[in-house]
C-alpha cells in the first residue's frame, strides 16, 4: 500500500489506523483490545500532564497526537465489533455540547464562569435522572486528590460549601488534633485521610489543583534529590554515611543550586 499522502488531514489519520487494523496490517494494532489498551491509554494521559507541567507546547503537540490515537483506535476496535462508530462518538459530543451550552446555542443566561458551571452540573444532573447522584459519574480510577478535588467541586456547585476558607482552615486544625489523639493504626490511617481531604479544599477554595501541586512538589524534591547526589559524586561522598546535619547542609546547597 502506497504511504498515504495529505497526512493533516483527520481523514487521513482514520484510515492509517484502519489499514494497521486490517487482516494484512500490524500484528501488534491487530492483537490490541479495548483492555489491552487501558495501560498504555492511561500512560498517555500522564505524559500529557507531564509535558503541561513542563510548558513544552512542542512536546505537548507530539503527546496529544498519542492520545489522539489511542482514542481513534479506540474507536476503530469498537466499529469492528458492531458496538458504535466513530461518527456515534463526534455525535455523541457535540449533542452534549450543544445541550450543555445552552447560554451558546440557546436562550439561556450566565452571568460568569461560575455560573456556567452551577449550570453545567445542573444539566449533567438532569442527564442522570432524579435519582443519579450528581458524585456518581467522577471516574474512581482517577488519582485520589484529583477525585477528592472533583467531588468537593460538584457538591460545592449545589451549595455544599463553606462560606469563606477560614472555616476550612479551621476544619484542618481540627482533624490535626484529631489525628494526633489516634492511638491505633487504623485510627491513624483514617484521620490522615481526612486531613489529606481537607487539605484539598483548602487548595480547591484557594484556586490550586492539588494533584498539579503535589506533582510539582514531588519535580522539585527529584530535582534537589538528583543535586545532592551529583554534589556528592563530586566530592567522593557517600550520601548514606553522611550524618543528618551534613545531608541537611546538602539539602540547603541543592535548594540554592536548583530554585526555590
Amino acid at each position: 500500500m502506497a504511504v498515504p499522502e495529505n497526512l493533516d488531514r483527520f481523514e487521513t489519520l482514520v484510515e492509517i489506523i484502519a489499514r494497521l487494523r486490517a487482516p494484512d496490517g500490524c500484528p501488534w494494532d491487530r492483537e490490541q483490545t479495548h483492555s489491552s489498551l487501558r495501560e498504555t491509554f492511561l500512560q498517555e494521559c500522564y505524559e500529557v500532564l507531564e509535558t503541561l507541567d513542563d510548558g513544552d507546547r512542542d512536546k505537548l503537540c507530539q503527546e496529544l497526537g498519542d492520545l489522539l490515537l489511542h482514542i481513534l483506535l479506540q474507536t476503530e476496535i469498537a466499529a469492528e465489533a458492531g458496538e458504535f462508530k466513530l461518527e456515534d462518538v463526534i455525535t455523541g459530543i457535540s449533542e452534549k455540547l450543544i445541550h450543555r451550552h445552552p447560554h451558546v446555542f440557546g436562550s439561556a443566561k450566565v452571568k460568569d464562569a461560575v455560573g456556567v458551571m452551577t449550570a453545567w452540573q445542573a444539566l449533567k444532573q438532569e442527564e442522570k435522572g432524579a435519582d443519579g447522584s450528581i458524585l456518581s459519574g467522577v471516574p474512581k480510577q482517577l488519582p485520589a486528590l484529583a477525585y477528592s478535588e472533583e467531588i468537593q467541586l460538584r457538591v460545592a456547585h449545589v451549595g455544599f460549601d463553606w462560606e469563606d476558607i477560614s472555616g476550612i482552615v479551621d476544619k484542618l486544625v481540627e482533624e490535626v488534633a484529631e489525628f494526633q489523639k489516634a492511638e491505633t493504626e487504623a485510627q491513624r490511617a483514617d484521620e490522615f485521610g481526612d486531613i489529606l481531604f481537607t487539605l484539598v479544599n483548602v487548595g480547591r477554595r484557594l484556586g490550586v489543583d492539588s494533584e498539579t501541586a503535589l506533582r510539582e512538589a514531588n519535580r522539585k524534591f527529584f530535582d534537589r534529590f538528583s543535586f545532592m547526589e551529583g554534589l556528592c559524586r563530586q566530592r567522593g561522598l557517600t550520601f548514606s554515611a553522611l550524618s543528618f546535619s551534613e545531608q541537611n547542609a546538602l539539602w540547603n546547597e541543592a535548594k540554592k543550586g536548583v530554585g526555590e
